[in-house]
């Protein structure tokens, strides 16, 4: 019996890999013999790079970069493949949570610090970058990435623009004679899970600007810059892009990357099946297990555990769903290929101690679950 076990992460309680081998753990105590594959799962979001290595095998990089407001500091990707591909989160450089929040000001915050990582990628001659942007502190519409990489944005009066969001309703003219020439070589991949577009009411200014400490007014200054910035890329590719799908996510960051980069926008989940080469390890798979800390409903947009059910129904592979917590609507997962779903809370207990005790319970809930997979298998060989 061949079992790949792919969770999520456990957010708060544990890793991906930690949860895969708990789970594991809990079935080996009844299936000593079966075949595990343990393939730690991440939507493209914070996390990705651990799950990515912990599953495929591969290395961490790091160097020193720019943080989100231009200070030192030192941050990491993964190399994968034997060095081909770089896995490259948005939040290790330019993440919302190396701001302190009474410093969080996306008029002031810059993707620099991302721009610098991709940088360093190139010059391991990758050929394959996948980019994920959850968790950004900026609303700069790409353009400390682009400066990283060789962009120059000047003013009306000619001069150089610096950092942060503000300088976007600045732009008078756009430089990419310096584009870094590496990325034409380069297969960019943008981890992209909402649908926001880059401006108006449900852009990155008026949706994601005020969690990341903009005010009113500098959610309207920030829509009209990113408009502005629009503009100057239609000027120059031809293409409108304000209303590209995702293209207000991480403020902006997946419009600059899709209009000067060449960066292609995919759901996260797809672009980590695709990684570590599920769809070929399912052909002879008898079970899968997923699981994160929280599943009800709305896990049917788009969450790794329902990437993963839905290739393991392409090949009628049953789909067990093990989670800390399920919600209202959880029944509507059983129609995007998870056949059954369980808690793995033992009893009520406040919520420090669930995060707490996660990999236990996990581990605990893994061997019930094997338990009863053992009662059918006996229950058929007794018919037999």
């Amino acid at each position: 019996m061949k079992i790949i076990i792919a969770p999520d992460s456990f957010k708060e309680s544990m890793s991906a890999e930690v949860a895969a081998n708990a789970v594991k753990q809990g079935f080996q105590a009844i299936f000593p013999d079966a075949n595990y594959l343990c393939l730690p799962i991440a939507d493209g979001g914070e996390g990705t790079v651990d799950a990515l290595i912990a599953a495929i095998g591969g290395e961490r990089v790091t160097l020193e970069v720019n943080d989100p407001l231009n200070e030192p500091i030192m941050a990491s990707y993964g190399l994968l493949h034997q060095g081909r591909t770089a896995v490259i989160e948005m939040a290790e450089a330019s993440g919302l949570m190396l701001v302190a929040p009474s410093d969080r000001n996306p008029m002031l915050t810059s993707s620099y610090g991302t721009g610098q990582l991709i940088k360093d990628a190139l010059n391991k001659s990758v050929k394959h970058i996948i980019l994920g942007i959850g968790g950004s502190a900026t609303v700069d519409g790409g353009v400390g990435m682009l400066q990283a990489l060789g962009v120059h944005f000047y003013d009306h009066q000619q001069q150089v623009l610096g950092l942060g969001g503000e300088v976007l309703n600045h732009i008078g003219a756009i430089d990419i004679s310096g584009l870094d020439p590496r990325l034409k070589d380069c297969t960019i991949d943008v981890a992209c899970d909402v649908d926001n577009p880059l401006v108006g009411e449900r852009g990155a200014a008026s949706v994601f600007g005020p969690q990341k400490g903009a005010t009113p007014e500098m959610v309207l200054t920030l829509d009209k810059g990113l408009n502005q910035f629009a503009n100057m890329i239609e000027s120059i590719t031809g293409t409108d892009y304000r209303h590209l799908v995702g293209g207000g996510a991480a403020g902006g960051v997946s419009v600059a990357a899709a209009a000067f980069m060449g960066a292609q926008l995919k759901a996260g989940i797809d672009i980590v099946i695709q990684a570590v080469n599920l769809e070929k390890e399912l052909i002879d798979t008898d079970l899968v297990i997923v699981g994160e800390g929280s599943m009800d409903g709305q896990t049917a947009g788009g969450k790794a555990p329902i990437g993963i059910a839905k290739m393991a129904m392409k090949y009628n592979v049953p789909v067990i769903a093990l989670s800390g917590v399920l919600g209202k609507g959880v029944e509507a997962l059983h129609k995007e290929g998870i056949d059954a779903l369980f808690s793995i809370l033992p009893r009520l207990c406040p919520l420090e101690d669930a995060l707490r005790e996660g990999t236990i319970n996990l581990q605990q809930a893994a061997y019930n679950v094997a338990k009863v997979l053992k009662i059918g298998q006996q229950l058929s060989m007794n018919k037999k």
